[in-house]
């Protein structure tokens, strides 16, 4: 991850001469953008949408929404005619299964993505806007002579007894079964097709562990401080700070990577508007790396690893120790099996 000095001072001049003139000569209007709410929609207005509204004179209207609302009036929407957002948060499933609704983006034709955003992280329905991971996280008071390696010691109730909380989100109901494979010893390279009876079967020896069932990353944290689980998956966004907090570990050791995208809607009401603001995102990489540390998450910035200071590697995912960790999942499967997937969840969840 080293960056060669000369071409960081080129790119960073081009920041900061060109591009945010160039938008403020064309800026005008509006860009409705829909995210998750909480930490993440506050670093994002703090770090990039008020700039984007300074520097090209574009007013961002935030709207905050979970997932799956977000797609259901983006499809109805693509329906009517009538599309209430200009961009949208994606998961990788998503750039997949709802690609027919989103618009081409022309990677190749934006100077910003070409000069700053990290290689391979602009797509033809989509760019990544942050980079993370689904981790096991434990309290330190329960546990202060050991912690937790893998999923395995996850679902072991006799080495590693108390209350669990897993996630319920709505939007990724692909997360705790993958788990429970890794759990029952599957190897991550034989991870998919997923074995679901076996997944399921594995989920049943943990269900009557499970105390809380979170449906949000501020959820998840306060189930963990307020002593009401011991260990939990969570968000890499959520577990540095409670690692950080002292009360909390956690370990990057099958972690399943945790892609958040941005996408453009085709026949939104400021099409141009949007691609300008992703091409504006992945500029200026110490905002980037300020907003990386109060999100815990990496974002798409070529320049802003090698500014992370060296005690804080060990909290960022795309640092090589820990990306090697993560488990990559099979998105086009998973895009493909969507519906039973959330039927089986749904099912055994509510049984």
């Amino acid at each position: 991850m080293e960056l060669n000095r000369r071409g960081l001072l080129a790119a960073s001049a081009l920041t900061a001469l060109g591009a945010p003139r160039l938008a403020r000569a064309q800026g005008k209007g509006e860009v409705i953008i829909a995210a998750t709410g909480g930490l993440m929609e506050r670093s994002l207005q703090e770090h990039f949408y008020k700039r984007f509204e300074q520097e090209a004179g574009i007013r961002v209207r935030s709207i905050p929404i979970e997932l799956p609302d977000q797609w259901a009036r983006a499809q109805a929407g693509a329906r009517s005619g009538n599309v209430p957002f200009d961009i949208v948060t994606a998961t990788p499933p998503d750039l997949i299964q709802h690609a027919e609704i989103l618009q081409t983006i022309d990677c190749k034709g934006m100077p910003g993505i070409v000069a700053h955003a990290l290689p391979n992280a602009c797509f033809d329905k989509g760019i990544i806007r942050t980079a993370g991971g689904m981790t096991m996280v434990w309290s330190k008071k329960a546990f202060p002579d050991k912690g937790l390696a893998s999923w395995a010691d996850f679902f072991d109730v006799q080495k590693f007894p108390g209350p669990r909380s897993l996630p319920d989100t709505g939007d990724r109901e692909w997360w705790v079964p993958l788990a429970a494979l890794m759990a029952d010893g599957v190897p991550r390279d034989t991870l998919f097709p997923m074995d679901l009876d076996r997944a399921y079967r594995k989920l049943d020896t943990i269900k009557p562990h499970v105390a809380a069932w979170w449906k949000s990353g501020d959820n998840c944290m306060q189930i963990m401080r307020g002593g009401d689980a011991v260990m939990t998956m969570a968000y890499s966004s959520r577990s540095v700070p409670l690692a950080k907090s002292g009360e909390f570990d956690f370990t990057w050791n099958q972690a399943i990577r945790d892609v958040g995208n941005w996408a453009v809607l085709k026949g939104g009401p400021n099409t141009q508007n949007a691609l300008r603001f992703l091409d504006f995102f992945v500029q200026n990489a110490k905002e980037h790396l300020a907003f990386s540390e109060k999100v815990s998450f990496d974002s798409n910035n070529r320049e802003a690893p090698a500014l992370v200071p060296e005690a804080e590697r060990r909290f960022r995912p795309s640092w090589p120790e820990n990306w090697d960790k993560l488990v990559i999942a099979d998105y086009d499967w998973i895009a493909q099996n969507r519906p039973a997937l959330r039927e089986r969840w749904v099912t055994w969840l509510t049984a």
